[in-house]
């Protein structure tokens, strides 16, 4: 089997019409990976998963190329908060969207880590992480883990160096349900560079030094429209970016990620299938 052949490769689509038009619309690409909202992205409340909607998209999957299907959490949970409302809602979201991906037997949950208090981030990581065991405490029956996401350190989001990662994790009671998701666009535009041979190994040496790679479960694949170490997030098509093609082959050709999922969050526009089928290809085309 080539390596090409190997690579579990997608990209993010919608539930809208029933969560099994997520595995078709993910096989109508060559997707042999996907990743999904389990419900409304910017809403707290969410409609409960029918069982007659579980046994749909388990059976389409179960008969489709995709092999595995990963979450992405709201954008609205936000732990770091210091509004005591929001910290509440933020923890009882995430314990749902635990069980919602426990149903649908999906293992991996992504979530933005947050937002720090003003010059109080060691205290905002103590508070997050508390609350991440919360959820984990009370979600014990559920085989998903949460994969913190790696930020671009714009405004006062948290997780944008390896170190502050690393302290998150440190709080962590369950370590075998804690990973990473390492997104390409967010690390580039925090300041670790990924485009030469030497850097991307000095980058990925870092990592495993700080955090360690048994912890970096999946990639989000994306090109940076802006320069490095901007902290500004803004995704851009594969090569069309700051990062550029190198990277991208780095990775796609890189034996230890050989089997670790990679989801492109690149743009869309009026064909959205298509722009992800597009991406998908050039990185496919990168393997040797």
């Amino acid at each position: 089997m080539t390596n090409k052949d190997q690579q579990v490769i997608g990209a993010h689509v919608s539930i809208s019409g029933g969560f099994y038009k997520a595995i078709e619309e993910g096989e109508s690409i060559g997707c042999t990976a996907i990743q999904i909202f389990t419900k409304s992205n910017r809403q707290w409340a969410s409609k409960a998963i029918s069982q007659e909607d579980a046994y749909a998209f388990l059976d389409a999957q179960k008969k489709s190329s995709i092999r595995i299907v990963v979450a992405h959490a709201s954008y609205l949970i936000n732990l770091g908060s210091n509004n005591l409302e929001v910290q509440q809602k933020s923890l009882t979201a995430l314990i749902e969207e635990i069980k919602r991906c426990h149903k649908l037997q999906i293992p991996y949950l992504v979530l933005h880590p947050g937002t720090a208090q003003k010059e109080k981030i060691k205290e905002t990581i103590s508070q997050t992480g508390k609350l991440i065991n919360q959820t984990l405490e009370q979600t014990k029956d559920c085989s998903v883990s949460i994969l913190l996401e790696t930020m671009a350190g714009q405004g006062t989001s948290i997780a944008s160096s390896f170190e502050e990662l690393a302290m998150m994790i440190e709080q962590i009671n369950d370590k075998n349900r804690i990973g990473v998701c390492f997104d390409t666009c967010h690390v580039f535009a925090a300041g670790y560079d990924l485009r030469t041979k030497e850097n991307y190994t000095k980058t990925f040496q870092a990592f495993n030094r700080i955090i360690g790679l048994n912890y970096l479960k999946l990639f989000h694949i994306n090109d940076s429209k802006k320069e490095l170490g901007s902290r500004v997030d803004r995704h851009e098509n594969i090569g069309q970016g700051a990062i550029g093609l190198n990277a991208f082959s780095l990775i796609m050709n890189d034996p230890q990620f050989k089997k670790i999922p990679k989801i492109i969050e690149t743009p869309v526009g009026e064909n959205e299938l298509e722009d992800h089928l597009r991406n998908i290809q050039i990185l496919l085309k990168l393997c040797l």
